[in-house]
């Protein structure tokens, strides 16, 4: 069933389901969005806006986002908040809603949860060994003990959400449809960006 959501169009700055979003609230047309979010069901959609071909208050958004509940807010004196998004599901918006409000509001269809949030032994292996490469590569302190306790969707999701790639990579990783996918993705994007770094730095020498 098609449901209105309040969308905060950001690029960069993907949710997944189940994942977790700090953000600092301060415009004041996000911090409306919060403020209504509040005091109705607590929650907000994450969607990346497309590529502006120019200067646009409201660039054309892309298609998949996820929406997040509020788990955790704090309200500063000068009316900006510092929340927590924890990712409920997927959508993908049907149309946009012509409103009063300064914050745009969309008709989404929520999208199905991933029947198999499993990987297979030597797909996780490839997925970790991948990600401790570009991790040093990019000289990232990882606490790799604490990766290895997660489970498969944490696992893939959470690098998903933090991992440096650009907006259309960022928002591909956000639209495939399995687990097994997404971890296949991310392992492909991580040689790509990582090959073409080491160019840039040789180019640069």
């Amino acid at each position: 069933m098609s449901q209105r959501v309040s969308v905060f169009p950001l690029g960069g700055a993907l949710l997944f389901p189940g994942m977790h979003l700090p953000l600092h609230i301060f415009e004041p047309r996000y911090r409306a969005m919060v403020s209504d979010a509040l005091a109705r069901d607590r929650r907000i959609g994450m969607v990346q806006p497309r590529p502006a071909t120019g200067s646009t208050d409201r660039p054309p958004l892309f298609d998949i986002g996820c929406v997040g509940q509020i788990v955790d807010v704090e309200a500063q004196e000068d009316g900006r908040y510092d929340i927590v998004l924890q990712g409920v599901s997927r959508f993908r918006i049907v149309r946009e809603l012509e409103v009063t409000t300064a914050f745009r509001q969309v008709e989404v269809d929520f999208l199905p949860a991933e029947a198999d949030a499993t990987l297979a032994a030597v797909q996780r292996a490839s997925l970790e060994m991948e990600s401790r490469r570009f991790a040093d590569a990019q000289g990232y302190a990882v606490d790799w003990d604490s990766v290895a306790r997660l489970d498969d969707e944490s696992l893939v999701n959470g690098i998903a959400q933090i991992a440096p790639f650009d907006v259309a990579a960022k928002q591909a990783l956000l639209e495939v449809d399995t687990i097994a996918a997404r971890a296949d993705l991310i392992v492909q994007l991580m040689q790509f960006f990582g090959r073409h770094g080491d160019e840039d730095e040789a180019t640069l020498q």
